[in-house]
């Protein structure tokens, strides 16, 4: 089954041609067929692959597949091929996994919208991508597969684009990345300049065997790896476009948080991990911009009513904790973590989904209120995704893949237990402010008429994803709870360490931050008021994400804006105007000898065919 790895990332991305350029001419139900099949099929062939490799894994690991040749230029080439091996085997199986249940619930959710059959063109280049991405060779491309998903995050957050502010959104996820992708793209000159090759195994063998140890050459690559790292994955100081990110549909939003986009950052620093060995202050950086971003993004989620944005600062705080485990070597872990988020944020997506469909798309958690009993299977399903962000010890996957993190972090020494420091106040914060969601939504009074039930294409995915954010975390159990390590024997086949060993006191501590954060949500919320803490400096400044949109517009946007306003008329433009000025002139005479006087047509033919015959006997 190996030689038809190709149909993986082939298949959506068939799907998305077929709509693209036949959905004026297919039914709902036809656009819903094709959307769906289609990442179902690449998910199915993506399971069978797998399992075929791990019960009869090929010679040396890896398996390649070239599909043909790019360029060849100067004895430098370029083939378009694939590779499989452990880590692109588990991004394989969580993007077209979890893909397929977000289009099966998107089936459903958005029905009656109009661009149905566009919207599916777009999920299935945002899956197709993303698996050429994970599934890519070499880095160019890779790289293409980079550039795809950031082009659907914009097609796709601004889906509802009669709405100004979802194209701004769009617009703004679009810019903001282009920054990390710049420097990502000169990292990538960078690496086939020095190192000859932008093949990836060769490029990370070449690297151990010509770059020395902290050498200038190889940390500025890593640095600018970092830079497109950053800003796919919205950590600080390019995170202010996830919390818009919004502004697209449900299924689009778990979409992006939970398997294609944000992923794609923590991907590309485990596969060039060779890199940051080599570059100790670049890995130690990984470390501190994820500690940092989680913290932020947690105090930022307990000021927002909005259930959605509550949501997206989780990512960006889930994606912190994976940055902190790159950040002290603890590469599996931060892949485990991956994972597990994929199954908890993709439920919590779509459960809140589940819930705004029957609220009439409402998403302010202070106008729900007492959904438990009306909505019970949206209830438990957000219940579930929440004890698993939350890290509920022993039961739910969160617990042991944040665990892992938090026992590597430990392990690393004095630097990484400043980086332990922040995770522990993460995952207490972590707690208070997604239980705060689970109370003042669920329970108390209820402020919005409930109405409506849903289908099959709803629950599927709520079961499915539900099951696995709770048995998700024993693939890997720490050595103190078992011996299953699935994951870990995989990984570090191509990773350089399997998951950290877990301590019991590091581990305990951090349990008890978790259920502080859980108890202390339950003493302020259990019982949910009207009151609001808008009014408050503290609670503006937070919901405002500590001020970075504000920054940036006032010292990035206003300044660049305020140039183009003065400098509007400028001398370039006046080229560009001469261009077109030459051209109209050009048309203008031409046009003079279109008469339609034959005798006219005759005489220039004759008169060039002199000139031509002159030309020659001269010559």
């Amino acid at each position: 089954m190996r030689e038809f790895l190709w149909l993986v990332p082939a298949l959506p991305l068939l799907g998305s041609v077929i709509l693209m350029f036949g959905s004026a001419h297919l039914s709902v139900r036809t656009a819903a067929m094709i959307g769906v099949l289609s990442v179902g099929l690449a998910a199915l062939i993506a399971f069978v692959i797998s399992a075929g490799f791990v019960l009869d894994p090929p010679v040396g690991g890896v398996y390649q597949q070239t599909l043909w040749r790019w360029f060849h230029v100067g004895g430098f080439s370029v083939d378009v091929g694939l590779r499989l091996d452990p880590l692109s085997l588990l991004m394989m199986l969580v993007t077209s996994g979890v893909g397929f249940f977000i289009h099966l619930f998107a089936t459903e959710f958005m029905e009656g919208e109009q661009g149905y059959g566009r919207f599916f063109a777009h999920l299935n280049l945002f899956v197709a991508a993303m698996l050429l991405l994970v599934l890519a060779r070499n880095f160019l491309v890779l790289y293409a597969g980079w550039e795809g998903v950031g082009l659907c995050s914009y097609l796709l957050i601004g889906f509802w684009w009669g709405d100004p502010l979802n194209g701004l959104a769009a617009r703004k996820a679009f810019i903001v990345t282009r920054i990390g992708d710049t420097a990502f793209l000169i990292g990538l000159l960078l690496i086939a300049t020095r190192l000859g090759t932008l093949n990836i195994a060769s490029a990370m063998t070449r690297a151990h065997e010509t770059l020395h140890v902290a050498s200038p050459m190889v940390t500025l690559i890593a640095f600018l790896l970092l830079g497109g790292a950053i800003g796919k994955s919205a950590q600080l100081p390019l995170h202010t476009w996830l919390p818009d990110a919004m502004a697209g549909p449900t299924p689009v939003s778990a979409l992006i948080h939970a398997a294609t986009m944000v992923t794609a950052g923590v991907y590309l620093i485990a596969r060039t991990h060779v890199l940051f060995l080599l570059a100790p202050i670049a890995q130690f950086t990984v470390g501190i911009v994820g500690a940092l971003t989680l913290l932020l993004a947690g105090f930022s989620a307990l000021a927002q009513n909005d259930i959605k944005r509550v949501l997206a600062y989780s990512t960006m705080s889930q994606i912190g904790y994976m940055f902190v485990a790159l950040g002290v070597g603890a590469w599996g872990a931060a892949m485990f973590h991956l994972m597990a988020h994929a199954f908890f944020k993709a439920l919590l997506f779509l459960s809140a989904g589940a819930v705004t469909m029957r609220l009439h798309h409402e998403q302010d958690i202070f106008k729900m209120g007492g959904l438990w009993r009306r909505l019970p299977v949206a209830f438990w399903s957000f219940l579930i995704g929440s004890a698993a962000l939350s890290a509920l010890p022993l039961v739910t996957a969160g617990f042991y893949s944040k665990e892992a993190i938090l026992s590597g972090a430990w392990a690393d020494g004095t630097r990484g237990r400043v980086l332990w420091c922040a995770g522990v106040v993460g995952a207490f914060v972590t707690g208070v402010y997604i239980f705060r969601v689970v109370f003042i939504a669920f329970f108390g009074e209820e402020h919005t008429h409930v109405s409506g039930s849903y289908g099959w294409r709803v629950i599927v995915p709520l079961i499915v994803l539900s099951t696995l954010s709770l048995v998700g975390g024993f693939i890997q159990l720490p050595p103190a709870f078992g011996h299953i390590t699935l994951l870990s024997d995989l990984l570090s086949t191509v990773l350089p360490a399997p998951l950290g060993a877990t301590t019991v006191m590091p581990l305990l501590f951090a349990s008890f931050a978790s259920i502080s954060g859980i108890v202390v949500a339950a003493a302020l919320y259990w019982r949910p008021t009207h009151a609001r803490a808008d009014a408050t400096p503290l609670w503006r400044f937070w919901h405002a994400a500590a001020g970075f949109d504000w920054l940036y517009d006032r010292f990035l946007v206003c300044p660049v804006l305020w140039a183009a306003r003065i400098d509007r008329d400028d001398f370039i433009d006046k080229i560009y105007s001469g261009i077109v000025w030459v051209t109209r002139a050009g048309h203008f005479a031409v046009r003079r000898t279109q008469s339609g006087r034959v005798r006219l047509y005759a005489a220039g033919l004759a008169l060039g065919s002199i000139c031509l015959i002159a030309i020659a006997v001269l010559r």
